[in-house]
């Protein structure tokens, strides 16, 4: 299954390729205007389901998030289960290439209260706060969705901006973390610091979107990323400005790390688990670390968003998702961590090596030490969001 998706960009590259300024001016504009304004009251998000009679829902999604079958890519086998199984057709569409673009496209409806055409969305929690805090998005009812209550994982159960996931659910979850080249270092790294080695002096690249990058720096602190404060971004930008001044920091990437790495031009860097898996399947020599101060997990979740026609039926497709079979089936073919850590024994039991394999990875399904030093980061909120942006683009020069 890996040496399938070798050959095709990884998806949390998405994550890579996001300006971090770019939603915050987009809200600045709407500030300007007056954001609360745009703020919708729970009262004012639902509209007249039609899932009864209308047997179907819009899922937007990234490119390359979802089972495709090896003979046929038109067909999405964990969706045409979902079909099978209700009744209830899914129109797909791969629509969502970035963060801001798409916010950008719907934001003008919710902010007007009109429906978006769209009864289900997957954007990264970062992004899923603004809507939150917008009130741009339906609660779900969880009484609809008894998979999700028994099987979402604990560690993602609760953000910072979505207490108890009242209205996202995660589609799936990474880990940022750090690369590199043990063959050619010649030794482990540990820790977040061992990326400042003289050694490894002009080989160094760093994530250039302020929100992909500045956990896992914090955490190489000694922050705590669940309630870290603006001196604790401010530290972590006082250490990198002195690394990009001294040439340690080779540059700041988007998903082009990945070529970095395989080229050898690059020894070390930030990292998602999803890619190095991908990686590894030709760099085996290409090592993954969560560092011994801990690593950011992170997810892109699924919303109902405002006025959406369809909203039992995206709950029903939502709670799908988190059978542990079709769980597995998605993991199996994505390779991200995987939010139903119940799908580990389903593909364990596969008479197939390869797949079984996957149930023994830690970067898909983290073992205990692992999950002990992972932790989700609390959001960059709206207001703090022009003057930390400022800093950090002056320095990785986005």
């Amino acid at each position: 299954m890996r040496a399938h998706h070798g050959s095709s960009p990884s998806p949390p590259s998405r994550r890579s390729v996001l300006r971090a300024l770019g939603g915050g001016a987009a809200l600045g504009a709407l500030a300007g205007c007056g954001v609360p304004a745009a703020y919708v009251p729970a009262s004012e998000r639902a509209a007249a389901d039609l899932s009864a009679r209308d047997r179907q829902l819009t899922f937007a999604n990234w490119p390359l998030y979802i089972d495709t079958d090896d003979d046929d890519t038109s067909r999405r086998p964990t969706l045409d289960a979902f079909t099978r199984r209700t009744g209830i057709g899914v129109r797909y569409t791969e629509e969502i290439n970035d963060n801001d673009e798409f916010f950008g496209k719907i934001s003008p409806a919710l902010m007007n209260g009109q429906a978006t055409g769209r009864d289900l969305i997957v954007v990264s929690d970062w992004m899923c706060a603004r809507f939150v805090r917008l009130g741009w998005v339906q609660e779900m009812d969880r009484s609809r969705q008894p998979n999700v209550a028994k099987y979402l994982d604990p560690l993602l159960r609760s953000p910072h901006f979505d207490r108890g996931r009242r209205s996202t659910v995660p589609w799936q979850s990474g880990i940022t973390g750090i690369a590199y080249n043990k063959a050619k270092i010649g030794r482990e790294l540990h820790s977040v610091s061992d990326l400042w080695a003289d050694d490894l002096r002009g080989r160094v690249t760093l994530l250039s979107g302020l929100d992909e990058a500045f956990a896992l720096l914090m955490q190489g602190e000694g922050a705590d990323i669940t309630r870290w404060n603006t001196d604790d971004f401010h530290r972590i930008c006082d250490r990198v400005e002195k690394l990009v001044a001294a040439r340690h920091i080779r540059r700041f990437t988007g998903n082009d790390y990945i070529k970095d790495l395989e080229t050898g031009d690059v020894l070390a860097c930030q990292a998602y688990s999803g890619d190095v898996i991908q990686l590894q399947a030709d760099k085996p020599e290409i090592e993954f670390l969560v560092p011994e101060e801990g690593a950011e997990l992170w997810s892109e979740s699924l919303m109902i968003p405002n006025l959406a026609s369809h909203k039992r039926n995206a709950e029903r497709l939502v709670d799908h998702y988190y059978d542990p079979e079709v769980a597995a089936g998605l993991a199996a073919w994505v390779n991200y961590v995987c939010p139903v850590p119940a799908a580990r024994d389903v593909l364990a039991s596969s008479k197939d090596e390869e797949t079984a394999a996957l149930a023994e990875d830690p970067l898909i399904f983290p073992d205990d030490a692992m999950r002990a030093r992972l932790a989700i980061a609390r959001d960059i909120t709206d207001e703090e969001r022009p003057e930390l942006s400022e800093r950090w683009n002056g320095i990785a020069g986005v």
